[in-house]
């Protein structure tokens, strides 16, 4: 081992080790160490043609990912808007599968494979049984998947991979639609920190928000095209409010949602 290099296995914690410039806690030892040998290993088995921002963004984390594969994904997960864009326009190159229709399954035990039980989960037909186009396409966006999770065949293998069934930015993208409250730091960056609706600055307490609810695009917009229905969980229909306004907004919401099965059912206000 060249002078002054430390194995990840020759510190423990606790342990201070002497650096260049002074102490070195045992972390920062350890991770030092980790991440020459996944340097090491990543150039290892990197393959001749791979994403450049992709290995620039691998190259500068804290802990850098071993392997193409962890690469790709860390890369996504950190720009989930991105991903967030580009799930929603291959859905728009795939288009929705001929006779579909976004249907709910209902009762659990009884619901079609595939089928979502809310209209809260994003419509997702190629994830139902009847219109999955089996292994090799992703089963969100429903185009080719090829190596590492990419969704082009930067290496020309000319057919995808047939271990594969999401694309790593699709991947990221679901659980942005699924749970954009996980995401709310990235939110109110975007944002500038201002509430979308105020224009205030965005407290701590601040919450996640879909503009147009998910029960008036299930009552109003379900005919929409398949690709343009992905729109409302995505980030053109997300934003940050204050919880004060956000609890007036669901308030309202909840009123409104009342009085249209009092219209339903016919009984009375």
């Amino acid at each position: 081992m060249a002078d002054g290099a430390v194995a990840a296995g020759d510190v423990e914690a606790g342990d201070v080790v002497a650096g260049d410039s002074g102490p070195v806690s045992a972390a920062s030892a350890w991770r030092e160490a980790r991440n020459v040998a996944a340097r090491a290993r990543l150039a290892r088995v990197l393959p001749a043609v791979f994403p450049a921002p992709v290995l620039r963004h691998a190259l500068s984390r804290p802990l850098v990912p071993p392997t193409p594969r962890l690469a790709v994904e860390s890369y996504w997960r950190t720009h989930v808007l991105r991903a967030d864009h580009l799930a929603r326009t291959l859905a728009a190159r795939s288009g929705p599968p001929e006779g579909w229709t976004w249907r709910l399954g209902g009762v659990p035990a009884e619901a079609p494979e595939g089928l979502a039980l809310s209209f809260r989960a994003p419509p997702s037909p190629y994830r139902e049984a009847a219109h999955a186009r089996g292994r090799g396409a992703c089963c969100v966006c429903g185009q080719p998947v090829y190596r590492f999770g990419w969704h082009r065949d930067l290496w020309g293998a000319g057919s995808p991979n047939r271990n594969a069934s999401w694309h790593a930015a699709c991947v990221a993208a679901w659980k942005l639609w699924n749970a954009p409250a996980d995401h709310v730091k990235l939110l109110k960056k975007r944002q500038r920190h201002r509430c979308a609706q105020s224009g205030k600055r965005l407290l701590r307490t601040a919450e996640v928000d879909h503009r147009v609810p998910l029960y008036r695009v299930w009552r109003e917009h379900r005919a929409a095209p398949w690709p343009v229905l992905l729109g409302y969980w995505g980030l053109p229909n997300l934003q940050v409010v204050n919880r004060t306004i956000h609890a007036d907004k669901c308030a309202a919401e909840a009123g409104e949602r009342a009085s249209a099965r009092r219209q339903i059912t016919g009984e009375p206000g």
